[in-house]
């Protein structure tokens, strides 16, 4: 199985498990308290640290849109992390660095509050860090945030 296919089970499978409220993609409405697990789901979310960090390596840009992106902007839209650091990680920065669809959808998660980081040995590698800092986003050595992140018990996601 293909690397990317097995991390998109993985998250579905991650996503299933927790229960989630029904994926309310771009739109305004939010859950009511007539939606299935709602109220558990709600109260799962004040039981955990509020701080997710996703790290996102895939250069798949169907996984970053259909699936990383949407999480990440849903979940910070919607309340289910209050706090959310997205990075940029590896042969993602390089698609990011040549989509636009990417580039608008990373500016549309900056708007919402997102922080996002690219790391900057990755990004350099690729010759992409400038590009990367004119959409906005932070480039920066990021091996010691992530080794602070994991060693804290952050919650992480990886794409």
């Amino acid at each position: 199985m293909k690397r990317t296919n097995l991390a998109f089970l993985i998250a579905l499978l991650a996503l299933s498990a927790m229960a989630l409220t029904p994926c309310l993609a771009d739109s305004d409405q939010k859950p009511t308290q007539n939606d299935a697990g709602s109220k558990e789901f709600q109260t799962q979310l004040d039981e955990v640290d509020d701080h997710l960090v996703i790290l996102w390596t895939s250069g798949d840009k169907e996984v970053a849109i259909k699936m990383v992106f949407m999480y990440a902007f849903n979940a910070k839209k919607n309340g289910w992390w209050e706090e959310i650091t997205f990075i940029v990680w590896g042969p993602s920065s390089k698609l990011t660095s040549e989509d636009s669809d990417i580039q608008d959808y990373i500016k549309k998660m900056l708007g919402e509050g997102i922080d996002i980081k690219a790391c900057k040995a990755c990004a350099d590698l690729y010759g992409v860090s400038d590009t990367l800092a004119s959409i906005g986003i932070e480039v920066k050595y990021m091996g010691t945030d992530l080794t602070a992140f994991l060693k804290s018990g952050t919650k992480l996601m990886t794409f």
